[in-house]
């Protein structure tokens, strides 16, 4: 088949290799306009455009899809178009831009956690397994019929090894999806069960509340880690955790919201026992070994979890 491949961060790059070694032709990639990245604000092309270019494949930038857009997609007179983290809606006029249809590679098992955070989402939720879906875009919120699912374990460390993973798995099932598309014996399935829906993770999201389960603060941690990473407050700015893992040897008491060192560890101080914490970003400064963060000082207790935005 003729396609269009629409996709812009990391996560969308193994998608787009393994069509580029599919028997489907990409007549062209989609990828969001280049972006100031880091502190000099240096504008960056997507991951998707420097590996689209390194294929030899020609790239349309859009930040919507909308106007020339439209046109240009329209002009290619494609089959079908994959999609895989683009950033932007798809509305009428842009599905129609293609005979078979839009198709999204999404990281989770739908109905469950439709929308931009799925894998965050799940992760602060406790979940212990998940997945991929490819389904057919329509008008909706991943609202569309299911052509392939996949279920996964979900027991990584944080958001960037899970989307990693989920990334690699899923794109063959992507490959097989438009195989299928292509010689006729793809099976559309509307979605059945209980829906839920992952909005975007915020800064707020990623502010550890000491007071929960010793689970719970590990779950939001690895839910927002690396990015924009959990933290506490200690003397009323914004210190980030990293690496938090259960201590249930730790028999000391504390209070919620300690940072001390246990046999040579640091640990932290929750609301039902203690946890390791590798690493720590204190405001405006590099992330170091919580170990290095302690030496020399005494016991540390950050601020009182408080639900204001952050």
């Amino acid at each position: 088949m003729d396609i269009v491949f629409a996709g812009t961060p990391d996560v969308a790059v193994p998608a787009l290799e393994a069509l580029a070694v599919s028997d489907h032709r990409i007549r062209a990639v989609l990828t969001r306009p280049d972006a100031p990245v880091g502190r000099k604000r240096v504008l960056t092309p997507s991951p998707v455009k420097t590996r689209a270019l390194e294929l030899g494949l020609p790239v349309i930038e859009a930040a919507r899809l909308r106007g020339d857009v439209i046109s240009q997609l329209r002009a290619l007179d494609v089959d079908a178009v994959a999609v895989v983290a683009f950033g932007a809606i798809a509305g009428p006029s842009a599905l129609d831009t293609a005979r078979l249809g839009w198709f999204n590679l999404h990281f989770s098992l739908l109905p469950a956690y439709r929308g931009a955070a799925p894998v965050q989402r799940a992760l602060i939720a406790g979940e212990t397994t998940s997945g991929i879906s490819v389904f057919r875009i329509d008008t909706g919120m991943d609202t569309g019929p299911v052509l392939r699912r996949l279920e996964l374990p979900l027991d990584h460390a944080d958001v960037a090894e899970a989307l990693e993973d989920y990334a690699h798995r899923g794109a063959p099932e992507l490959v097989a999806a438009f195989d299928d598309l292509a010689a006729g014996t793809a099976a559309l399935t509307p979605q059945t069960g209980e829906s839920s829906h992952a909005e975007k993770i915020t800064v707020t999201d990623a502010h550890l509340d000491l007071s929960a389960s010793t689970t719970e603060v590990i779950n939001r941690a690895r839910g927002t880690s690396p990015a924009p990473g959990p933290w506490v407050e200690l003397d009323g700015k914004r210190t980030k955790l990293f690496g938090l893992s259960p201590a249930p040897e730790v028999t000391a008491s504390g209070a919620i919201g300690e940072l001390t060192t246990w046999q040579q560890e640091p640990v932290l101080c929750c609301g039902d026992g203690w946890v390791r914490v590798e690493q720590i970003q204190p405001f405006g400064k590099a992330r170091m070994a919580t170990a290095d963060f302690l030496r020399g000082r005494s016991d540390v207790i950050f601020d009182p979890y408080t639900e204001r935005q952050a």
